[in-house]
């Protein structure tokens, strides 16, 4: 059978985002006397985050933002890791904080993110943002980035409203599954949301318009999982070993060649949800500059 699914070109998207971001960063930077600041804390070796890292990194300057990365020993102390946080929570030349995740065993991340101001919170992880997300508020300029990302993505092939759309998503985490519910909720689609304990899962899947995959297992969703023109959005990054030969791929939750042949729109791993993350987050960034000279314009 001949491929006919388009491909969703998320390093593309992702340019036309920053792009946009940049142009308005210049103006803001212009009228303010000062740059967006985004400030990324990184504590610990992990290999990917440090990755992610100098990725946000490059990308904030290209952006125009004012960036700075903090690096501290995987033995950094939960005190200590809130004292930078607080630092950041006050300072003038910061706009947006994020601490990379995962963070080492002995720190409470959710303690972490719960100190982060919410004002500052670009990754969307704040109990106030993300309880704004789960009662409805998708206005609420601080959305988590992936969730933002794949909807961004999503309206390409389907456009701002879903009415009529079953949607799927496969994983129920806080960071990807949980969020791109609410705001496939917001968008007017029907919702299912699938784990590990639901039953007949693949005839679930099979049934949607919208199936978002977020589980982290490599390839599970194959050609039986997908209906026939439907828009699959691929958030998994998984590596897998070749024994043979000795080397290693990046794959998704998604079988790409299987899917390429039954979809109507799919989305590649890498280059798909991952550079929309990154430039969700710059557009966060921007927004949260923006937000912050509106609230200290306010007389007190």
């Amino acid at each position: 059978m001949p491929r006919q699914a388009v491909l969703i070109d998320g390093k593309a998207l992702a340019k036309s985002v920053t792009d946009a971001v940049a142009d308005v960063a210049a103006r803001f930077t212009a009228a303010q006397g000062r740059q967006p600041g985004l400030a990324v804390v990184l504590v610990g070796e992990d290999p990917a985050s440090q990755v992610y890292v100098r990725s946000k990194g490059k990308m904030a300057a290209r952006c125009g933002f004012h960036s700075v990365t903090i690096r501290q020993s995987a033995d950094l102390s939960q005190t200590d890791l809130l004292a930078v946080v607080d630092r950041l929570n006050n300072d003038s030349t910061i706009d947006g904080i994020l601490v990379q995740l995962p963070l080492p065993t002995h720190i409470d991340a959710d303690a972490v993110l719960s100190a982060i101001d919410p004002g500052k919170d670009v990754d969307g992880f704040h109990p106030i943002n993300a309880g704004r997300l789960a009662s409805g508020d998708v206005d609420n300029p601080l959305l988590p980035c992936t969730p933002a990302g794949i909807m961004h993505m999503i309206r390409t092939i389907h456009g701002k409203d879903l009415s009529g759309l079953n949607a799927v998503v496969l994983g129920r985490s806080t960071i990807v599954g949980r969020p791109i519910s609410h705001l496939l909720l917001a968008a007017n689609a029907t919702v299912t949301v699938a784990h590990s304990r639901t039953k007949n899962i693949e005839a679930l899947a099979h049934t949607a318009d919208i199936l978002v995959a977020a589980v982290g297992r490599p390839q599970m969703v194959g050609r039986s999982w997908i209906k026939p023109g439907a828009t699959v959005i691929d958030v998994g990054i998984n590596r897998i070993e070749d024994q043979n030969l000795g080397t290693s791929q990046l794959v998704g939750d998604v079988n790409f060649d299987e899917a390429m042949d039954v979809a109507g729109a799919v989305t590649p791993v890498p280059k798909g949800v991952g550079p929309m993350t990154i430039a969700m987050l710059m557009a966060n960034t921007l927004k949260a500059a923006e937000a912050r000279v509106k609230r200290e314009a306010v007389p007190a």
